[in-house]
């Protein structure tokens, strides 16, 4: 099991830029793939990025491709995403989660508050 809690969110201008870390608890972080999601008002939760166990792959949602970069550090059980030139769109509420194999994700964090003004 692992707990995830998220932080690095805040308020800022278009343009932009945040980075928001997820530290997970545990000893077997390396063995969970890692996803961010987000929630805006009003919305369903959806995903944002995704990263294998050893980082070597990523995935990104169509709409924040180029703009989000998402890594992680196995030492330090932490994952990060790394968010620039930030629209208004991209205001929500940010989730990590943590999942094992083909599994949906079954770990989450708390969330995190992005608010993007114009």
């Amino acid at each position: 099991q692992v707990q995830l809690v998220e932080s690095g969110g805040g308020s800022v201008q278009a343009g932009g830029s945040l980075r928001l870390s997820c530290a997970a608890s545990g000893r077997t972080f390396s063995r969970y793939a890692m996803g961010w999601f987000r929630q805006a008002p009003g919305k369903e939760r959806e995903f944002v990025a995704a990263i294998s166990t050893s980082g070597s792959s990523t995935y990104y949602a169509d709409s924040v491709k180029g703009r989000f970069t998402i890594s992680r550090d196995n030492a330090k059980n932490t994952v990060y995403l790394q968010m620039n030139s930030l629209e208004p769109e991209d205001t929500a509420i940010y989730y990590c989660a943590a999942k094992t194999g083909y599994s949906d994700y079954a770990y989450w964090g708390q969330g995190t508050q992005v608010t993007v003004s114009s």
